[in-house]
């Protein structure tokens, strides 16, 4: 958020705390994008504020409730409601004092992600299609008033390569089920109780390698019995669809310029490496179909 929206929204926030008898006089920014996290104090309880033009906050705290009730890891809620306070609304969340600042254990992430995943399948919520955020993507990058600074070759390149990854990943043929939907080591806690799982507004259904794209590569890679050839392709749908993110004129990610230029160069090196192991396995094969597979 903007600095002059920063202070609207923290207020809202304290204003949200104060509704339920917490005392909340500071409030300190722990991250800024789209949506404000902050630390309130001296209740000690996470507020996350977001336009009320733009959330999904109420599918957020309805999945993190029903995730809970089946023992999942995932933070728990301060309260089940959702604020509305002028253009703002607000959820509040406890807040977990971090133990490390070392990255989570291979092991660890593996097993928190199985058993989110694991969880996921006991719960029954209306949800996007993983499709869906790809549209959302698409979208952006055939606008080009939201797009003004993305070069015509670069939205080119982009749109094929979204439309040609979304294809491939939805005509896999894999088990479908409910996903986080950006499980990557921002969203997942090391706490002492475990690690926990956080911001749930993603949550779509589709394959777990689209989950898997998410988390760092050894999570994947180690992640029983994930289909590695589609992961490879979820990886190369996810990378197109944050470097779409980061072409949008109202985007707030911190540095968001520099790394869409970076992203694009890496979505380059990605379909350049697939188009040649496709061509070396065709090479080798005929033109028998390419199996799947690592």
């Amino acid at each position: 958020m903007q600095a002059y929206e920063t202070q609207r929204a923290t207020q809202a926030a304290i204003s949200s705390a104060s509704s339920l008898g917490l005392t909340a006089h500071d409030a300190a920014v722990l991250h800024n994008s789209n949506k404000l996290t902050l630390r309130l104090q001296p209740c000690d309880v996470l507020a996350r504020v977001a336009s009320a033009a733009h959330q999904c906050a109420q599918l957020e705290v309805d999945v993190a409730q029903r995730l809970a009730e089946v023992g999942s890891p995932v933070a728990a809620l301060e309260s089940p409601e959702v604020f509305v306070r002028d253009d703002y609304v607000v959820t509040l969340w406890a807040y977990y004092e971090p133990v490390t600042t070392q990255a989570i254990p291979k092991a660890e992430y593996v097993g928190a992600l199985e058993r989110l995943h694991a969880g996921m399948r006991r719960v029954d919520l209306r949800t996007p299609h993983f499709t869906d955020r790809v549209s959302e993507a698409q979208t952006l990058v055939a606008d080009q008033a939201r797009t003004p600074e993305l070069a015509d070759p670069d939205r080119v390149f982009l749109a094929s390569t979204l439309d040609r990854m979304r294809r491939a990943v939805s005509e896999s043929g894999r088990p479908e089920q409910l996903l986080h939907g950006e499980p990557h080591p921002g969203n997942l806690l090391l706490t002492q109780t475990g690690p926990l799982f956080i911001d749930f507004e993603t949550c779509c259904r589709g394959p777990i390698e689209f989950d898997l794209a998410h988390a760092p590569e050894e999570v994947g890679d180690h992640y029983p019995s994930v289909d590695h050839q589609l992961l490879r392709d979820c990886r190369t749908l996810v990378l197109a669809m944050i470097t779409a993110w980061r072409w949008d004129r109202d985007d707030q990610f911190p540095d968001g310029h520099r790394l869409g230029i970076e992203w694009l160069t890496e979505l380059r090196k990605a379909t350049a490496q697939s188009e040649t192991r496709v061509e070396i396995l065709l090479g080798r094969e005929g033109l028998r179909q390419v199996p799947r597979g690592p």
